[in-house]
């Protein structure tokens, strides 16, 4: 791959996985799934799993970044199949700008197909040894579990910032530290530098999750999907969160209304409701406090390109809410 960019990266896991769809497509026994499950799986997205496990396996000394290519692939596959699954919960119209498995094939054509994407990522990560395996393993009964614990405080005002820390706990930090950590793990690292990975992988995690929270509110022509779709499908995200705490009186009976009877036409007035309480400024506050913990964790790594690429990525992911 020569000397590697995070584009040339994310070149390189794209051109992957196509080859990998057109490798099934050629499969009498995968074509019918894969020809439903390849829309979502070429529809774009940011790779950012994919890409952090090649560049963790490096920053870890690894010497062959295709040693990690089957990992790199296990994690955007599950990924992948977490997302078919989480749009047939909830009732996600659109992903990444385009209409979801569900809404164009129906409930169980996208039930199976996230099953056959779960198989596949299973397939690539099951060639590493029984730690890495582990290591998956515990990251998908996270995103399950994640997920559940999620739909028990749909549209629950009494949520608690610690509720939803364990939920991207489970469903978008835990996966990062497992695909970091895993890479370094592949690469022959020391368990300090595996830690390490593990530490920024978790801290970027939050950081991202915490950013999506906010463009959920505030608006990104990147994510794909409509403003508000948050508080239409009664998710407890942090700026809520604080602002329950935060509002007091009229104010907050106002907010407890706008989300009890929530539609686009106020999606205006929660927003203004949430910079009175400075919701914003607190969740900013917290992605700058994760990101600046991720890149301590990974000070601990020996200098390279790919550890400066890992900084990259934690400075872009904060600077997405400015």
């Amino acid at each position: 791959m020569g000397s590697m960019t995070l584009d040339s990266i994310k070149n390189f896991v794209e051109d992957s996985i196509e080859e990998l769809v057109l490798e099934k497509m050629s499969s009498p026994l995968d074509k019918p799934v894969m020809s439903i499950a390849s829309d979502v799986l070429l529809g774009g997205g940011k790779r950012y799993r994919p890409i952090l496990v090649i560049l963790s396996y490096k920053a870890a000394g690894g010497d062959d970044h295709k040693e990690a290519l089957d990992l790199a692939l296990s994690s955007e596959l599950i990924h992948t199949a977490t997302l078919v699954h989480d749009d047939v919960y909830d009732q996600s119209k659109m992903r990444r700008g385009k209409p979801t498995i569900h809404s164009t094939h129906g409930t169980s054509h996208a039930i199976i197909s996230g099953d056959y994407l779960f198989t596949l990522g299973f397939e690539f990560g099951a060639k590493y040894d029984e730690k890495v395996v582990g290591r998956v393993r515990d990251a998908c009964a996270g995103i399950a579990s994640g997920e559940i614990l999620q739909f028990e405080h749909i549209h629950d005002l009494n949520t608690r910032p610690e509720d939803y820390y364990a939920i991207i706990d489970g469903k978008t930090a835990g996966p990062f530290a497992a695909g970091c950590s895993s890479a370094a793990m592949i690469a022959g690292s020391s368990k300090e530098i595996s830690d390490a990975l593990w530490g920024y992988g978790m801290e970027l995690g939050r950081a991202f999750q915490l950013v999506d929270d906010i463009l959920d509110l505030v608006g990104d022509d990147l994510i794909g999907k409509p403003r508000g779709t948050d508080v239409h499908e009664g998710k407890m995200t942090l700026p809520i969160i604080y602002a329950l705490t935060m509002l007091h009186g009229t104010d907050r009976d106002q907010l407890k209304d706008v989300l009890t009877n929530f539609g686009d036409d106020r999606l205006h007035e929660l927003v203004e409701l949430l910079e009175q309480a400075g919701s914003f400024e607190y969740a900013k506050l917290l992605v700058s406090n994760h990101v600046e913990r991720a890149l301590e964790h990974i000070e601990r790594l020996p200098d390279s390109m790919e550890k400066e690429m890992l900084t990259e990525i934690a400075l872009i992911s904060e600077s997405r809410t400015n």
